[in-house]
């Protein structure tokens, strides 16, 4: 019985590897002009700054917002984060800040935030998020904030206006 026991283990053991998972972004669907944010109701692309959506776990619905400052309070509610499968945002180095494109949607998990810019989202303060450690330096050199990691943004950081 011990033994059995064991070796129906072994998959869970991998299943908690460092290794990183490929996302696939194929799951991002595309924002049109008549979305609405899933957090503030508020329509997605009449404002500026990097968006965000949410790949849930039933696969029925997946969540757009206006801002990834209103991802990250949504997805990072206990009742919603284990539910969330993927996150994304929009890379705001290779994009522009006035209309993002959904080409530029990455993984959020691996993204690098700039929190505390001067630049400003549809919700007040943006948390700017980039594909590149460089890319997201050189963007709070120019316009302020402190780079983050994915791991670094917590509800309590988003409470805190900068």
């Amino acid at each position: 019985m011990k033994k059995r026991l064991c070796l129906l283990m072994i998959p869970l053991l991998f299943a908690c590897s460092d290794k990183p998972v490929a996302v696939n972004t194929n799951a991002v669907s595309p924002l049109t002009e008549h979305d609405r944010c899933h957090l503030c109701g508020m329509m997605i692309t009449k404002y500026p700054g990097p968006k965000g959506q949410v790949v849930m776990d039933s696969g029925e619905y997946n969540p757009k917002f206006c801002s990834s400052r209103d991802m990250f309070n949504f997805a990072l509610q206990p009742e919603n984060k284990r539910q969330v499968t993927a996150l994304f945002v929009h890379d705001a180095g290779v994009t522009e800040w006035e209309q993002p494109q959904d080409s530029a949607f990455i993984d959020a998990k691996r993204a690098y935030y700039v929190y505390g810019t001067s630049r400003k989202a549809v919700m007040g303060p943006a948390v700017a998020p980039f594909s590149s450690l460089e890319a997201a330096e050189a963007f709070a050199n120019q316009y302020g904030g402190q780079v983050l990691s994915f791991d670094d943004i917590s509800l309590d950081l988003l409470a805190v206006k900068p």
